[in-house]
């Protein structure tokens, strides 16, 4: 082997900028290039047999030291360009990421030696994963659970039949021998399920004061790690805590984080089914004590693995759904009280809760908290009712956007569009009373809304949904009829117009042609599933364009023969704004049909 014609140095062999471009590069015997961009140093690779200056070097790997070496590619390629490499020759450029130094790798396994040392001195070999094992509960003792803080069944608003259901479990904990007379054994679970922001949580923590019995809360997360082994082993370790307080509540949040179905997804790996396993065991198995009840929340049941929710395990799953009017009500004078309100909370309660249909409890203390907040902005010492219904708006829509920049003639548009909502709604008889009509832009892209007092009716008729997509076709069929052409702004009527006229035919067997024939949209999986053949397919496609057509042309006449009031609405609109439902009675008369079917 010749001689290396580099000098030679402690960290490599390094070359200059000169040496690397003419003796190696533009003689085509670089064979790589790594690029480091957390460091100023280059490495260059040869080919093998490469020859420089008519020697064969020692070393292949070259180490070169560049000013930038974000701007050293740049540089490598306009000096290929000049020499006029040929593409044959190109070299290979590699970016790597910044590696680990030699001392932080020392750093590190001493620290981690040191942790090992200090457990195995203190608590031997065992202590070492105890840390990772050890289930972290919160315990609410119950000589303790009567604080300042605590929650109690009537600081929760609503839920009257839930609380009467999930106070038998408390009961049996108390008074056991009443049950057991009488040969009933002591259930295992309850499964609060429901929408977000309904109330589980507050309900559980009712429980927790009111039980008096010792209280184990944690969430399904808590179980979860990547170390194998290690959820499994909190699941054991938080039972045998809790059959040493026997009798005694444990409540797992948001147990879907552990309780998915085993094998249904890609993203359940082998630590979450031992985890769910052991919870399994411990809830009905083998060797399950007496004395520990399982109380659990979930917003996603549908998730659950089946052998979870079995009697047995989970004896009883409680609905907590979203509170109907009178439970609005009731939400809302709980955290109205909190607020300093000009009129008393009964007064505004009720129509505060028309306005909310829909809203859960968490909804309804947000409207709460915005309203005082607007109310502070604008200098008042009192929440009015205007600050109220400017926070239901808010909740709804998004905040005001008055500097929206919007063209004379689009803010027309909008304005009929909005007005053939309303228009459609304040003269068919199954539609919602209408509250107001706005064309001020909201930063939730809404350029405009029609707002309606809803119900809570859960049975509609064939004519009711008829009449509701008349209603939401009213904007695209006034753009229609006074612009003679469409915009984008229907996009989210269509949706809903598809859905409705999907679900008559599809789901509640409204259609004549399909039948009394219901389809579910997924399986008991979960999976989406179409269990009808093509040939149905396309007569369910029809048939759903030909009752969308119907309303769209019922929609235009009754437009077309209301086309002054259109015009009239429209006008007043754009000059004002908003047009409140007494203003908009003067303008075209009262509504034809008062009640609401």
């Amino acid at each position: 082997m010749s001689a290396n014609p580099f000098g030679e140095f402690p960290n490599g062999v390094y070359i200059n900028w000169n040496q690397f471009c003419y003796q190696m590069l533009a003689k085509g015997e670089v064979e790589r290039i790594i690029i480091d961009p957390g460091t100023n140093i280059v490495r260059v690779i040869l080919h093998e047999g490469a020859i420089i200056n008519g020697l064969r070097p020692i070393m292949r790997n070259y180490i070169l030291q560049v000013p930038n070496v974000n701007n050293f590619e740049i540089k490598v390629r306009e000096f290929e360009r000049t020499i006029g490499i040929s593409p044959g020759n190109e070299v290979t450029i590699v970016y790597e990421r910044p590696s680990v130094t030699p001392i932080v790798l020392t750093l590190i396994a001493v620290g981690i030696g040191l942790y090992f040392l200090r457990n195995i001195r203190v608590g031997g070999p065992q202590s070492i994963l105890s840390s990772f094992s050890k289930a972290k509960y919160t315990l609410v003792d119950p000589a303790s659970a009567n604080g300042a803080n605590s929650v109690r069944f009537k600081d929760v608003a609503g839920l009257k039949e839930a609380k009467v259901e999930i106070m038998e479990f408390v009961e049996y904990l108390q008074e056991s021998e009443r049950f057991l007379k009488l040969g009933a054994r002591l259930p295992r679970g309850v499964l609060l399920t429901g929408p977000p922001g309904c109330g589980k949580t507050l309900l559980a923590k009712a429980v927790a004061t009111e039980g008096n019995v010792p209280f184990l809360a944690l969430s399904g997360s808590d179980f979860v790690e990547m170390i194998g082994g290690v959820g499994a082993s909190r699941v054991r370790s938080l039972f045998k805590s809790a059959n040493k307080l026997a009798p005694c509540i444990v409540y797992i949040d948001e147990i879907d984080s552990i309780g998915k179905k085993r094998g249904g997804s890609q993203y359940f790996n082998g630590e979450m089914e031992q985890t769910l396993n052991q919870l399994l065991v411990e809830m009905d198995g083998m060797t399950t004590r007496k004395g520990v009840i399982v109380l659990a929340s979930t917003n996603r049941a549908d998730v659950l693995d089946k052998a979870l929710l079995r009697p047995g395990r989970f004896d009883r799953q409680i609905l907590i759904d979203l509170p109907n009017l009178e439970e609005r009500r009731e939400i809302f004078e709980k955290y109205a009280s909190k607020i300093r309100l000009a009129e008393p909370p009964g007064d505004l309660a009720l129509r505060i809760a028309q306005l909310t249909p829909g809203m859960s409890g968490a909804d309804l203390a947000n409207v709460c908290n915005e309203a005082a907040l607007h109310a502070a902005r604008k200098d008042k010492t009192f929440v009015t009712s205007k600050d109220l219904e400017y926070a239901v708006e808010r909740v709804v829509g998004g905040t005001e956007k008055r500097s929206s920049s919007i063209s004379a003639e689009e803010r027309r548009m909008i304005a009929y569009h909005e007005c053939g909502h309303a228009l459609v709604g304040w003269l068919l008889e199954h539609t919602d009373p209408l509250l107001k009509v706005s064309i001020v832009p909201r930063t939730t892209n809404i350029l405009g809304f029609a707002q309606y007092l809803p119900s809570d009716q859960k049975l509609y008729s064939p004519r009711q949904f008829f009449d509701r997509m008349c209603m939401a076709l009213g904007g695209r069929a006034a753009e229609l009829i006074k612009f003679n052409h469409l915009s984008t702004g229907a996009q989210d009527d269509l949706k809903k117009v598809t859905e409705m006229a999907m679900a008559q035919i599809t789901e509640y067997g409204f259609d004549p042609v399909v039948g009394h024939l219901s389809f579910p949209k997924k399986d008991s999986e979960g999976m989406a599933k179409r269990p009808y053949s093509k040939r149905l397919a396309n007569t369910i496609d029809a048939r759903a364009r030909l009752l969308v057509k119907e309303a769209f042309e019922a929609t235009q006449a009754l437009l077309n023969a209301n086309s002054d009031k259109l015009d009239l609405l429209a006008n007043s609109l754009i000059a004002k704004e908003v047009l409140n439902n007494e203003e908009i009675e003067k303008l075209i008369g009262p509504r034809p049909y008062k009640k609401n079917n």
